[in-house]
């Protein structure tokens, strides 16, 4: 099982992209774990949950890249491209998630 977790401001305005995820990976066959937290609970949520193999930041925290890196360390973390966020292309972003987990 794979274990994305995606932030943004509140945690709520991803939760459509979440949905999309999911279709996309259940077109694949892939079985997947996704969250959508507030980008100041990542470091919380990773605590409370192990597991999370992939963290996705919505373009609206992009600033706060840095900090999670530090706090994520080693799970990879990278910002959803602006155009797949505003469009919650799910298929996209999930490739993206993907790509960092072969890296």
């Amino acid at each position: 099982m794979i274990k994305i977790l995606l932030a943004c401001n509140a945690g709520m305005s991803t939760s459509l992209l979440v949905e999309n995820m999911k279709k996309a990976a259940q077109e694949k066959a892939i079985e997947i774990e996704i969250k959508a937290v507030g980008a100041s609970s990542v470091r919380v949520e990773m605590l409370k949950e192990q597991g999370w193999q992939v963290v996705l930041l919505g373009p609206q925290v992009r600033y706060e890249l840095k900090r999670i890196q530090k706090a994520a360390e080693p799970i990879p973390v990278d910002v959803i491209d602006t155009r797949d966020y505003g469009l919650m292309n799910g298929k996209n972003v999930l490739d993206k998630a993907l790509a960092l987990l072969e890296k």
